[in-house]
């Protein structure tokens, strides 16, 4: 068994876990895992999050509006997430926000004001972000140059070219078990390109569960599988993998 895993992006908060919420968190250190940050997509996601943070010595948190919450996202939303990190000690970043065009119908306007003005909370609290994009490479890039925030752009199964460009802006880069899908050959090509010091591990569980468990509900347990893969590119020992991005994990969410 693997240990000091961090599980940099999990959705504990979400409806999948509710029967068994307690029991999959109690048990997951026993499974090798250090450290899970769980992202916010809407403010009673970010507040049960930071209760979660509470309640387990190993889970930390961060808040924002995700972009598909852009159309129903309150207009006082820089005020309630600033108050849900201020009010959390473990509150370590502000997020996931972004852009996601991959549904028609999203307006994209309200998307690009809220994910500006949220980087813009983040410089404000010192706090790196924490980048979700969809089908939205270039405006995601031009806002991200506009900006320079620290973070991570998480979940990433772009190009390489689009991971070097990241990788220029002196941020993280987070993959998830579509490292272990059949179909995988662009993500496996950017992973390569990325430096070891710039990589993180994460499941954006309950969804992405790695080969053999995809369609499955997954967990951070399951990330194993994800840093198998991650080290067979690397051409390096697993746990070696597991060792270097829980350490960059730690770095970039500034956990001591």
């Amino acid at each position: 068994m693997y240990n000091n895993i961090f599980d940099t992006h999990g959705h504990y908060a979400d409806h999948a876990f509710d029967e068994d919420r307690d029991e999959i968190l109690r048990t997951l250190p026993e499974k090798g895992v250090r450290y899970v940050t769980l992202p916010g997509s809407d403010d009673e996601d970010s507040a049960m999050n930071a209760e979660l943070s509470q309640k387990y010595d190993y889970i930390y948190a961060a808040a924002g509006f995700h972009p598909e919450y852009a159309d129903r996202c309150p207009a006082d939303h820089i005020d309630i997430t600033r108050d849900i990190i201020r009010n959390n000690p473990k509150a370590v970043a502000v997020g996931e926000i972004g852009l996601d065009y991959h549904y028609d119908g999203y307006d994209r306007d309200r998307q690009i004001q809220i994910f500006e003005e949220q980087m813009e909370l983040a410089k404000e609290l010192d706090l790196p972000v924490i980048i979700h994009s969809r089908d939205a490479v270039e405006d995601t890039l031009t806002l991200l140059k506009k900006h320079h925030p620290r973070g991570i752009v998480h979940c990433f199964s772009g190009s390489a070219e689009v991971a070097k460009e990241i990788i220029k802006l002196d941020m993280y880069i987070g993959f998830t078990g579509v490292l272990t899908f059949k179909n995988a050959k662009k993500a496996l090509k950017a992973l390569a390109e990325v430096p070891m010091e710039r990589l993180l591990l994460e499941t954006d569980c309950p969804y992405m569960a790695p080969v053999p468990f995809r369609g499955k509900r997954c967990d951070s347990s399951m990330i194993a599988y994800t840093a198998e893969k991650a080290a067979e590119i690397k051409e390096m020992d697993v746990q070696q993998l597991i060792d270097i991005t829980c350490n960059n994990g730690k770095q970039i969410y500034n956990i001591k």
